[in-house]
This record gives structure tokens, C-alpha cells and sequence, in this order.
């Protein structure tokens, strides 16, 4: 993962996002668009798991729902962000084809 990568990375999951955890996640998966999806995702999974509004009457009330739909909204929008390692668009990407080779004759 080079330093385009990480910064894009960064600004799109906040600067206190686990460098190390990124490269990790990068490493397997190969795009930053993904390393950006799995971890929101997480985040949002989460989230969900604890119940989104409680309130103590009179005293405090916590609200989670607006956190939610922020990220939801962040997941629907990695779509339209460029990532600095996607490929440009008309750039053609490398494909790979494998054949076997026979021989046209059979030796004795």
C-alpha cells in the first residue's frame, strides 16, 4: 500500500483509523474502495448491534440513529469517490490467460 493509498484511506475513515489494521485489510483484499467498504460496514454492523436510541427520563438520552444514516450515506457514496488505485477509465487492465501446451506430435 503506498502513501496515496493510506492518505485516501485516512480521509475517508478519519485519521484515527489503525494504520497497521489498513495494510492489513489491504493486503487480502487489493483495493482501498474495499478496505474502505469492510471497515464503514463494520462500523455500521456495530452500530446495530446496540439499540440505536436509550433514554433515561429526565437525565440523558442517546440517539444513534443519525450515526447510522451518516454511515449508510458514506457507504452509498464510496461508489462516486475515485480511489487512487482504481484503474483510470478507458485504461485496459491486464488479463491474464493461461493455455496449456501440448505437443503437436507424440514422441516414441
Amino acid at each position: 500500500m503506498n502513501t496515496a493509498v493510506l492518505a485516501w484511506l485516512l480521509a475517508q475513515l478519519g485519521p484515527n483509523t489503525e494504520q497497521t489494521d489498513l495494510a492489513t485489510r489491504y493486503a487480502r483484499l487489493g483495493s482501498a474502495r474495499k478496505v474502505a467498504h469492510e471497515v464503514l460496514s463494520e462500523r455500521r454492523a456495530r452500530l446495530l448491534a446496540d439499540p440505536l436510541r436509550m433514554t433515561v427520563d429526565g437525565v440523558v438520552t442517546i440517539d444513534q440513529s443519525n450515526n447510522l444514516a451518516g454511515l449508510e450515506r458514506q457507504i452509498a457514496a464510496l461508489v462516486d469517490v475515485p480511489a487512487p488505485d482504481d484503474a483510470a477509465a478507458g485504461e485496459p487492465g491486464v488479463d491474464l490467460v493461461t493455455a496449456p501446451i501440448i505437443p503437436a506430435r507424440r514422441s516414441r
